[in-house]
């Protein structure tokens, strides 16, 4: 098992097959050899689970999963570092790599092909650019999983992990709190990447309910409602709505009174309950 988060090991093997690191693609490769173990445990991974990763990179994490889980699906935009992977997950006959953008795959149906006995979790260390599209798209596909576990940008994890209706949450605090419970697991300090990024990381898990503690006709709705809300988070939420949705002030008004919302308070001190109560009742 090679050491892959060994800085000497991962220059030699980019270094061999012509790979350079792209800013576009946020790639940062993890040197710390403490963080895949701790994050791989913590993901769920085990017998009878299988594993989406995206984005393995070198393959640091993906060593840590196949050898607790398995079967391991790893997604990799990047078709650079394919023929990396080869080497590196020589021996692992538990992985298949799949060269796609995540965005755009069925992951739906990758689950039904690829894990149709067995309980399925996620876990990735993501690029800071397409954290919150990668966890709505998880979320809000409805997939088969148990667990979402995901290095992301410390501040993205706090805003992710924060209690809605408080200062630091966000449209996706209210999202990700609409289908999971979200933990903040443990910081990741920013020298432990190559190349080192400007900020720390944090990992956090979000283990998704099985049974969904709020109920709508179309949750696509209270979606619209959140997304309005925070639009012009500086704006009250009687503003930000009606703007965002292009309502006559006079009835987001009276919706929210309605809702024993007050209409000149900001989207931050909404609850779960709030939202619910407006998205039950607003007729598009």
């Amino acid at each position: 098992m090679k050491r892959l988060s060994d800085i000497g090991t991962i220059k030699e093997i980019l270094s061999r097959h012509g790979f350079s690191f792209s800013k576009g693609l946020g790639q940062n490769f993890l040197i710390n050899p403490s963080v895949c173990p701790r994050m791989a445990e913590l993901s769920g991974a085990g017998s009878g689970v299988g594993v989406i990763e995206i984005g393995p990179g070198i393959g640091v994490l993906t060593q840590e999963l196949c050898e607790l889980s398995d079967k391991v699906v790893a997604v990799e935009i990047d078709k650079r570092l394919i023929p990396v992977l080869e080497e590196t997950m020589e021996g692992y006959e538990n992985l298949r790599v799949i060269n796609e953008d995540v965005l755009k795959l069925d992951l739906n149906k990758l689950i039904e092909e690829e894990f149709p006995d067995m309980s399925v979790v996620v876990c990735a260390n993501l690029p800071y650019y397409i954290t919150s599209p990668v966890i709505m798209k998880l979320l809000e596909d409805k997939l088969r999983i148990d667990s979402i576990t995901v290095m992301v940008q410390k501040e993205a994890a706090q805003r992710i992990c924060a209690e809605v209706g408080t200062r630091q949450s966000s449209a996706v605090t209210a999202a990700v709190n609409f289908y999971c419970k979200p933990e903040m697991l443990f910081s990741v300090s920013a020298g432990s990447f190559m190349p080192a990024p400007k900020v720390d990381s944090a990992v956090i898990r979000l283990d998704i309910y099985k049974e969904p503690p709020y109920t709508l006709d179309d949750d696509k709705k209270f979606f619209t409602v959140v997304r309005a809300a925070f639009a012009q988070r500086r704006k009250t939420v009687l503003n930000s709505i009606s703007s965002s949705l292009g309502l006559e002030k006079q009835v987001v008004n009276e919706l929210l009174l309605e809702c024993r919302v007050n209409p000149q308070a900001r989207a931050e001190k909404l609850g779960m309950d709030d939202f619910v109560r407006i998205a039950r009742r607003l007729i598009l």
